[in-house]
């Protein structure tokens, strides 16, 4: 039996409404896992928490403590968790500077990124944070080394 154009048009109306279904139904699945990831580091007070951490550590890391100097802690604190908290799907915005702006001319180097890098890890570890957890976390902060880091 031949297809009519009017059959054509309804397969093609049922294919894009059951590909509309599937992605609504994908995005719904990644928001879910998106906050169950927001609330594996303890939602907003978790972060604040983690953030004040790094920023102590970082504070105090010979190797990178010269960036920190003139910061305002609690300040940078609050943007680090705003900024953890977005990126994790929790109800936060970060409002601050974008990252290529706010580390221009500041001749941050790989080897500076990665003490930052390892001081974020062990104020995840101190938190008791599960290490897939914070792979996650990781992976969705590792394409700004691109804004921060300065190439000679």
């Amino acid at each position: 039996m031949p297809f009519h154009a009017s059959s054509l048009r309804t397969v093609r109306v049922l294919a894009l409404a059951l590909a509309g279904s599937f992605a609504a139904a994908q995005a719904g699945a990644q928001s879910a896992a998106t906050s169950e990831l927001y609330q594996s580091f303890g939602e907003q007070a978790g972060l604040l928490a983690l953030s004040t951490d790094l920023v102590d550590r970082v504070s105090s890391d010979p190797r990178i403590a010269g960036f920190f100097e003139k910061t305002n802690r609690a300040a940078l604190a609050k943007q680090l968790a705003d900024q953890f908290c977005q990126l994790l799907g929790g109800p936060c915005r970060y409002a601050g500077v974008d990252m290529k702006t706010v580390h221009q001319e500041m001749g941050i180097s790989k080897a500076d990124f990665h003490a930052l890098v390892e001081d974020l890890q062990a104020a995840m570890a101190a938190r008791h944070i599960p290490f897939s957890v914070q792979n996650q976390l990781l992976a969705r902060l590792a394409p700004m080394h691109r804004d921060i880091i300065e190439t000679p």
